[in-house]
């Protein structure tokens, strides 16, 4: 795959920042994480060279200096919220956070329940990471939040808040996914710290909107894209303007909220350390693009991508046609429509010839292979066969997995596991490849393939099972599928 961005460059650029940052205040620092921590794999799609690791690599550096603050609001927990790219809940995210960090050597302090107010379902999560011998703080709903400043400041605003106990002079503040207090956590921590004498700092680690390209750059709007849940918009940061005569990018809620953060760090510390949301950031991303051209497209292809979820959620019932109305509008401006998604086009001329469900992949080499419905396999489960066997130059008439090891399967999933689709999932096609292998050198062949499949882009005819969908992400795909249901379930 083609690179656009200098990850290694990015690195030290970031790390060499933050440690200038940590060095204007009282050698202590709250820095608020934006996007994923240590699987970005929006960043990873858009900029082509970015690893979804980057940031969890640059903490790694820090080690030293830092420990991880994992927040959660207590309406997400409530509300069961679902981080859309793993399928798990915000509080299962939770445990799965403080796991993988501290397997990577990072200290995580404590665990916040932000935006609490009774809520029985925080109440058991609570007890239930007490039990497990984690630190656990809980921040309030403060009334009259952001306007009511002089409340908001005061013992009766974040002073109800728990004191976050921190030792080391990083704090990295990082939650599930966005809207979880990250930023009033931050600031809560300002103002007890600053009633114990100590001059703390605050800054933001976003990697988007980048704030040096062009506001409508494709990058920019990819990521007004993944976040069209929370109809965020970029727009110039007027206040940057106004201070500096810099045109810079940001986006809605920062600049909206600028003018509250300001008189809240006036209110703390007697003046603000930031004449603009954009100073806040510490964010060298526009800095390590190295070819743009390659950026550019990549982000357009997301921008499809995101669409195409979009449609399918909204079919769903899960979404509001709001979203989708947005992502519309969004590849307008990118100018893109889903035929410059080169496997949509292949996949349906495939379902149309077949008169069925069918597939399409793109290989590396822009090589596409298409996978139709048979009696032994769905056509996602065709189309990976398929692609293994053009990765491996093995003829596609040749079974590479015999009928007779397939059609045991298919017994065991409706006669005894009482399933009604005889055909095959992706998992188990390559479980029987892998049983395959045994007696077979080309299955062998095959199997070795499968790396490969990792970043291909795929789009099926129609909505897929929670199964295979699953596996196309377990096989890094980026799949895409019509909002079109095969059978027209009352459930799915």
């Amino acid at each position: 795959m083609k690179i656009g961005f200098d990850n290694d460059k990015y690195l030290h650029m970031q790390s060499e920042h933050i440690r200038e940052r940590i060095g204007h205040f009282d050698n202590k620092l709250y820095l608020e994480f934006g996007g994923k921590l240590f699987d970005d794999y929006h960043a990873a799609r858009v900029l082509p060279g970015f690893q979804p690791d980057s940031k969890l690599r640059l903490l790694k550096q820090l080690s030293d200096t830092a420990e991880i603050v994992i927040v959660i609001s207590a309406a997400d927990i409530e509300k069961n919220k679902i981080r859309g790219d793993l399928g798990i809940t915000y509080d299962v995210d939770v445990l799965r956070l403080k796991s993988a960090f501290e397997e990577n050597g990072l200290y995580v302090g404590s665990v916040v329940i932000t935006q609490y107010s009774g809520q029985n379902s925080a109440d058991l999560f609570k007890n239930r990471l007490e039990n497990m011998g984690i630190r656990v703080y809980t921040h309030y709903v403060i009334e009259g939040y952001p306007s009511n400043i002089p409340h908001i400041v005061s013992d009766e605003g974040y002073g109800k808040n728990d004191y976050i106990e921190t030792t080391k002079p990083l704090v990295v503040i990082t939650a599930p996914g966005p809207g979880s207090g990250k930023m009033a956590t931050c600031l809560s921590q300002l103002y007890h710290e600053n009633k114990r004498g100590i001059r703390a700092g605050y800054a933001k680690f976003e990697t988007f909107p980048i704030w040096n390209i062009p506001l409508k750059h494709p990058v920019n709007l990819a990521y007004e894209a993944a976040t069209a849940d929370l109809n965020d918009v970029n727009m110039i940061d007027p206040f940057h303007l106004e201070a500096y005569g810099k045109t810079t990018v940001n986006y809605n809620r920062d600049v909206e909220i600028f003018p509250v953060l300001n008189a809240m760090f006036e209110q703390i510390f007697g003046s603000s350390p930031y004449k603009s949301p954009t100073d806040m950031g510490v964010n060298m991303a526009g800095n390590c693009i190295c070819d743009d051209e390659v950026c550019q497209e990549a982000s357009r292809q997301e921008i499809i991508r995101r669409y195409y979820q979009a449609k399918c959620d909204f079919l769903r019932g899960n979404i509001p046609d709001t979203e989708v109305f947005k992502l519309e509008l969004l590849m307008k401006q990118a100018k893109v429509t889903t035929h410059d998604r080169a496997v949509v086009d292949v996949a349906l001329a495939r379902a149309e010839e077949t008169e069925g469900p069918a597939a399409a992949l793109e290989l590396p080499d822009g090589r596409i292979v298409t996978g139709k419905t048979s009696n032994l396999l769905g056509p996602s489960a065709a189309l990976i066969l398929n692609a293994l066997k053009e990765l491996a130059g093995i003829d596609h008439e040749l079974h590479v997995i015999s009928p007779a090891a397939i059609e045991p399967i298919q017994t065991v999933k409706t006669r005894y596991l009482g399933g009604k689709n005889p055909r095959l999932h992706i998992d188990e096609v390559l479980i029987a490849l892998s049983m395959s292998t045994a007696t077979n050198q080309v299955a062998q062949i095959a199997m070795e393939q499968i790396p490969k499949l990792k970043g291909c882009q795929a789009h099926t005819s129609v909505m897929l099972s929670s199964v295979d969908i699953k596996l196309f992400k377990k096989l890094g795909i980026q799949l895409t599928s019509e909002a079109k249901y095969e059978n027209k379930p009352l459930y799915y």
